[in-house]
């Protein structure tokens, strides 16, 4: 019998969310997949990071590059296309 349950760790112990119905003593194996839990609202992780690098003129100018590097590629013009 092969079955998925789910539970959560506790020191050595593994509290599962429902009964087993297996008898006390029964020799069982086991394989543990871990569980990614998901940030509770879109945007969580990024708010936990806000700030992180505020006040810092190194990366303040990587970010200045980036910026001037980028409206230069959108203001360059679109090639011509030629009709068939």
């Amino acid at each position: 019998m092969t079955r998925t349950l789910h539970g959560k760790v506790c020191g050595k112990t593994i509290e599962l969310d429902e009964e087993l119905g297996i008898d006390e003593g029964q020799e069982v194996e086991i394989q543990l997949k871990l569980m990614s839990v998901p940030a509770k609202t879109p945007g969580e992780g990024f708010l936990r990071t806000e700030g992180a690098l505020a006040e810092d003129e190194e990366w303040d100018g990587i970010m200045e590059e980036i910026y001037k590097a980028r409206k230069v590629e959108r203001s360059s013009p679109l090639p011509e296309l030629s009709e068939p």
